[in-house]
């Protein structure tokens, strides 16, 4: 009995073949499954690194207000360590970072002279959430 030579070829390349991706699968998972293990891990680290300020613009009318300028600011410090704008619900988040601190949340609108900015005093403990409500006045 004679065997057909590209019978036997096409059986070994097969073989190579799936024994390459083989190999391969198993390489890219075992790297892929460090670097999310390595991200988890990196991430867990970090959300206890920070603490969360959200806050919500409210106008006169009880609506919620976008596009506000709000500045965050150590109490102790004069000029804001962070700057954002409120989104279109009228919404902000800032990470700080941890531990006890006293920050100044305030909305940099044009005020009749004389009068302040509205603004809202936040105090941290550690790495947590605080949600406050800066109401705009006429």
């Amino acid at each position: 009995m004679t065997t057909n030579p590209a019978r036997s070829i096409s059986k070994g390349r097969v073989l190579v073949w799936s024994s390459a991706f083989l190999l391969s699968f198993t390489v890219v998972g075992g790297v892929s499954q460090a670097a999310a293990q390595s991200s988890t891990s990196s991430a867990k680290a970090a959300s206890k690194d920070y603490a969360l300020i959200y806050g919500t613009v409210w106008g006169p009318d009880a609506h919620t207000v976008a596009g506000v300028p709000i500045s965050i600011r150590r109490a102790s410090d004069k000029k804001p360590k962070w700057e954002l704008v409120s989104d279109r619900r009228g919404e902000f988040a800032q990470r700080v970072p941890a531990g006890k601190q006293d920050y100044i949340v305030q909305a940099n609108i044009k005020t009749p002279k004389g009068e302040p900015k509205p603004e809202v005093t936040v105090h941290i403990d550690d790495d947590e959430r605080k949600d406050i409500g800066i109401h705009l006045s006429k």
